[in-house]
């Protein structure tokens, strides 16, 4: 019997940022096995008899993950203890046609771009959820001035508006670069990356890698890239630009609720305090942001490359590109959360303003003898929010 592992493929319980989340279901070992049955299928409906594609997209259920794990060991990846099970289940034609032709690379590969795309469509729609929320507290605190903040010290005043504005649109630009790069090519090159298999059959090997494709719903490829990386790293390089400004987002949240200017509404408790409402949602975008980092910078370091198909570099990058996709995810529902429930106190905020004054009219009377308001230092505020606001959401349009 299939083992009753969870779909997420783990539980979880040390990944509270994407735990339960929609990004852990398209990321799950079940998801991935499917994927690369999705591979296989395609690769026959434009490559063998009618009907063949069919029975083996049938021969992907009811899988084991656990076991298939376990029996990758033993070839170094998934693929192969995979296509003995799916063998296994299919009829002498059907088995004679599935796979032929490609490699293990390409089916895995492909599984990838498959649950990244899935990944990037739910990151993307979370992100601009929150650029949305985040756009609309910028309106309504267009006026609300606060003190202006550097290097943590009271410098001169702004207006909350204007802060929330500059994050709306770091998040939108960082959605509009998953959205760009978060659909990857189909891979079929075969064991050398030739496609040499489908040319002594005397196919149309290039059409074939095409139409494939666009089954999946992929990049129609140039040509095989075994060992060209850079559609993984673009993508990786953009999710990172994502947790990037949502942990800016993270960061200032969790900094404003130390004054008690703002609290992101999570209620988070704590186990010894009762008294305690940790901003939970800041808290998860700034750790989040520090864990995509070191995931990217592993998907550069397997875009080094040797031969025509790597010998452990390709291995190394499997674990850290998914696990990037569910941070990634994970940030930006964590995110959408944050900007949906965010709270601001703005009596804190004034009476903050009220007591740091003299710091913050401070470059003002420097230069001028008059007596100064900080509602007179705002300038062009409104009509920065304006550009900014205008800029996040036509870059989402």
């Amino acid at each position: 019997m299939p083992s009753t592992d969870d779909d997420a493929g783990d539980f979880g319980l040390l990944s509270p940022l994407w735990a339960g989340t929609a990004v852990a279901r398209v990321t799950s070992d079940r998801a991935l096995l499917a994927a690369i049955v999705r591979f296989e299928s395609a690769l026959a409906s434009v490559t063998a008899p009618p009907g063949v594609a069919a029975r083996i997209a049938a021969s992907g259920d009811d899988l084991d993950p656990v076991e298939i794990a376990r029996e990758a060991r033993e070839g170094g990846n998934p693929v192969i203890p995979l296509l003995k099970v799916l063998r296994g289940k299919l009829d002498e034609e059907a088995a004679h046609w599935l796979h032929r032709g490609a490699t293990s690379q390409d089916a895995l590969d492909t599984a990838l771009a498959l649950i990244a795309k899935d990944a990037a469509d739910l990151i993307v729609a979370d992100a601009a959820a929150a650029v949305e929320e985040l756009a609309a507290h910028a309106e309504e605190h267009r006026g609300t001035i606060m003190v202006g903040r550097t290097l943590t010290q009271p410098a001169t005043p702004i207006t909350l508006g204007l802060k929330l504005a500059g994050w709306a649109r770091g998040v939108a630009h960082a959605a509009c670069a998953v959205r760009e790069h978060g659909t990857l090519p189909v891979q079929l090159g075969g064991a050398a990356g030739t496609l040499a298999a489908f040319t002594a059959s005397g196919a149309d090997s290039i059409d074939i890698a095409a139409r494939v494709a666009r089954d999946l719903g992929l990049q129609e490829p140039i040509a095989p890239w075994h060992v060209w990386r850079s559609p993984i790293t673009r993508l990786g390089d953009a999710l990172v630009e994502l947790t990037d400004a949502l942990g800016t987002v993270g960061g200032n949240v969790a900094a404003l609720a130390r004054v008690g200017e703002l609290d992101d509404g999570a209620g988070g408790g704590s186990s010894t305090m009762p008294h305690k409402s940790n901003p939970v949602y800041a808290v998860l975008l700034n750790a989040a942001s520090r864990q995509a980092t070191n995931l990217s910078s592993s998907l550069h370091l397997a875009a080094i490359t040797v031969d025509e198909r790597p010998d452990g570099a390709w291995h190394s990058e499997w674990e850290p590109f998914r696990s990037l996709l569910r941070v990634a995810g994970g940030a930006a529902a964590t995110g959408r959360d944050l900007a949906v429930g965010v709270r601001v106190h703005t009596e804190v905020i004034a009476a903050n303003v009220a007591a740091a004054a003299d710091d913050l009219l401070a470059e003002s009377r420097r230069f001028t003898d008059r007596t100064a308001h900080p509602s007179d230092y705002i300038g062009v505020a409104d009509e920065l929010i304006t550009r900014l606001l205008d800029d996040a959401r036509k870059v989402l349009a």
